[in-house]
């Protein structure tokens, strides 16, 4: 059938076990195959049919160009030249083909639909045109490749574009494309993701990849260290040794890479071998982008991570944020089949042994915590309502035997809780303050996570314009973090008493809004004179944390919102904005983003500069700072702690989420690894142990016991 073709430079050979023998009918009637196969080293051909270069696009990657499959234009005729191809192993004969987008060049270098796979064609000739003029758009295939009249991904000098709708290697694909026919960051790539089954096992067995399509993921010096025999059984009998090498020889990881194994069912990704300081050693976005646009369709498929053990934590959460739960598309409700996917994780390094089954239900708790968060965040307000969110808040309190406190309404005026009650008041379904409780015997200390759960801010009277308001379904991230966290944490073993607190309301506009000039009392008996209300967070977690300091006596109180735009700006996309009366938690915070993905970078903690911003004439403050180039995100938080005191002797910690929160158009359920990571020490799980970046002091001398009897705290970061 096909053999390899001797080519002097630039072209180098390859075994011909890596290539496909194809002998398929056309689908005008011709029978086409037999042709010599060559795979150019070097830059991306960008003419086919010319000097045997492939289609633009089509497999084109650092350290390996234009791949050629040739064949006689449709029904008849001789080779007419190499045609690009990179997709490696043996055929399975008569079947649906390859339907990655590489693959599908049409008549006169056209793609198939987009989102869609087709039947292997030959590639014909290239359409005629004027000696040095201009590539016709007919000559730049519509494959998931690139940008019209751009180089491919393999083209010198293409800068790393990030974000999650991006390809892998960032270089120049338009959002909503992506490999294989639209598996990936697009939307048919999100339908394929949307409400499936993941699960997490020691060992996901053996499998024909055309039956259970896998996905092999992680940095390059890693996956060279996965011996043969261990992925022989997940390969065969598509794959072979010889061609699983030569895969790993060809990823280049800049700042990632991939290569097709076998068609479209079999795939190695590289994720970056190195990473600044800032980032996390696990590259945890570059999991998510690489599971969204690498991950081959299919009901049932299969994900091999290779990492170190320290690792696997960030990488099981940043694989569930590819994963979204929620889904109104029609063709989601028509659908029978249950889709999963089988993670087993391969560990490397010092610590190598096998997964444990109390780390890969460490795991399974973790993710669910993610998803639901982010399944939360993304349902819109019509249907996340503050009832509804009471609802979930009453469900996961079932699931774990607790009933939850709930103060709402005309409750919450008469119980003084004026910044909740004055931000909701105006909307159909009233407001809310609701708190989960874990009180175990020998809690040595009490912790408050409490959580920003606007489910949706219109502004108020201070109202949004028409580009800003959309996307605020999300305010109540910070509230959905801390639900999943919260249910997480106590399923692996929570030692410490550990207070979930809610803070619900809607921003909504009508008759009884509140209105700019409107003076609030809040529950820490402090008045706020309302200048803006679409700063309304703020107050909402006001009560909350006076609730926590109050009634709940709780030594260390962490809020977590979506606070402010200008978080954003201050810490960027990707990383949360801490700020804290503490250094040591400060230090600590960065530390544990690290460890599990979530980011976090320190704002400026400075009340005595930056407090005069909400000073105000008539009232104790105000609720928006007079100066907004004044670092209003500093700001912002500062607002939060005057409420329980700049002097308050416990531990305050503020995450402001606003930007991490999402991607794109979908949630992160950012901040559950976060506060899981963070407060693991106070876990019985070894793994949550080993990620959290805190220490516990040891237990006080006689002396010291008589004036504290709290044994066990969390304390500074260790080593």
């Amino acid at each position: 059938m096909l053999g390899l073709e001797a080519r002097a430079s630039p072209w180098k050979s390859y075994p011909e076990s890596c290539f496909p023998h194809f002998e398929r009918q056309d689908p005008l009637g011709g029978l086409w195959g037999s042709g010599p196969v060559s795979v150019a080293a070097g830059p991306a051909r960008r003419r086919w049919g010319r000097g045997g270069g492939g289609p633009p696009g089509f497999g084109a990657r650092p350290g390996i160009g234009a791949a050629g499959f040739s064949g006689p234009p449709r029904g008849s005729g001789p080779a007419q030249g190499p045609a690009a191809c990179r997709h490696l192993g043996p055929t399975p004969g008569p079947g649906p083909g390859c339907r990655s987008g590489a693959c599908q060049a049409g008549p006169a270098g056209r793609g198939p639909p987009r989102g869609q796979g087709g039947p292997l064609r030959p590639a014909g000739p290239a359409p005629p045109r004027a000696p040095g003029g201009p590539c016709t758009s007919r000559e730049r295939p519509r494959s998931g490749g690139g940008r019209r009249g751009r180089a491919g991904p393999g083209r010198a000098g293409a800068a790393p574009r990030p974000g999650p709708e991006r390809s892998p290697s960032g270089a120049g694909r338009r959002p909503g494309r992506a490999w294989g026919g639209g598996r990936g960051g697009g939307p048919a790539g999100r339908r394929k993701m949307a409400n499936v089954g993941l699960q997490f096992q020691a060992s996901a067995g053996d499998a024909d990849p055309q039956s259970r399509p896998l996905l092999l993921l992680g940095q390059l010096h890693h996956l060279h260290r996965v011996p043969w025999s261990h992925v022989r059984g997940k390969l065969q009998p598509r794959v072979t040794e010889e061609l699983w090498q030569a895969a790993l020889s060809t990823l280049n990881p800049n700042p990632t890479d991939s290569c097709p194994l076998y068609l479209n069912y079999a795939t190695v990704a590289a994720l970056p071998s190195r990473v600044s300081r800032h980032n996390s050693p696990s590259a945890a976005h570059f999991v998510t982008r690489l599971v969204r646009t690498c991950l081959p369709p299919g009901t049932h498929r299969c994900i091999l991570m290779v990492c170190e053990r320290s690792d696997a934590f960030a990488s099981a959460c940043a694989l569930a944020r590819a994963f979204p739960l929620f889904t109104h598309r029609s063709g989601a409700s028509r659908r029978t089949e249950k889709k999963t996917v089988t993670v087993e994780f391969f560990l490397v390094g010092q610590d190598n042994g096998p997964v444990e089954v109390s780390t890969l239900q460490c795991l399974t708790n973790a993710t669910e915590g993610v998803r639901l968060a982010a399944r939360i965040v993304d349902t819109p307000c019509n249907e996340m309502n503050t009832d509804t969110f009471l609802e979930e808040i009453k469900k996961v309190g079932k699931d774990l035997g607790i009933t939850p406190t709930i103060i709402r309404d005309e409750e919450l005026k008469t119980r003084g809780f004026g910044g909740i009650y004055g931000v909701g008041k105006a909307a159909v379904h009233p407001p809310a303050l609701a708190v989960l409780s874990h009180t175990p015997e020998g809690a040595t200390q009490t912790i408050a996570w409490v959580g920003k759960g606007i489910v949706y801010d219109t502004g108020g009277l201070s109202i949004k314009g028409k580009t800003t308001m959309p996307g605020m379904k999300r305010d109540c991230g910070g509230a959905a973090a801390v639900l999943g966290a919260f249910r997480a944490a106590i399923k692996q073993g929570f030692k410490d008493n550990l207070h979930a607190v809610f803070c619900l309301a809607e921003n909504s506009v009508g008759p009884n809004a509140t209105r700019p000039d409107d003076i609030h009392l809040l529950y820490s008996g402090k008045t706020v004179e309302i200048n803006n209300t679409d700063a309304e967070g703020r107050l909402v977690l006001a009560d909350g944390v006076s609730y926590a300091c109050k009634d709940l006596g709780a030594d260390i109180i962490l809020d977590i919102a979506t606070l402010t735009g200008a978080q954003g700006i201050a810490t960027g996309k990707y990383h949360a904005a801490v700020l804290t009366n503490s250094a040591e938690w400060e230090a600590a915070c960065v530390k544990a983003g690290t460890r599990c993905g979530d980011l976090v970078h320190p704002l400026v903690y400075c009340p005595e500069l930056h407090f005069s911003e909400f000073t105000s004439a008539v009232a104790d403050m105000k609720n928006s700072v007079a100066d907004r180039d004044n670092s209003p995100s500093s700001c912002a938080g500062l607002f939060i702690a005057s409420h329980i005191g700049f002097d308050w002797p416990g531990v305050w910690v503020h995450l402001d989420i606003a930007a991490p929160v999402h991607a794109g158009e979908r949630a992160t359920g950012f901040g559950v690894a976060l506060l899981l990571a963070l407060f693991g020490r106070a876990s019985e799980d070894p793994l949550l142990n080993l990620v959290s970046p805190l220490g516990c002091e040891a237990d006080a001398p006689e002396a010291d016991a008589e004036r504290d009897s709290k044994r066990r705290r969390l304390g500074p970061p260790h080593a």
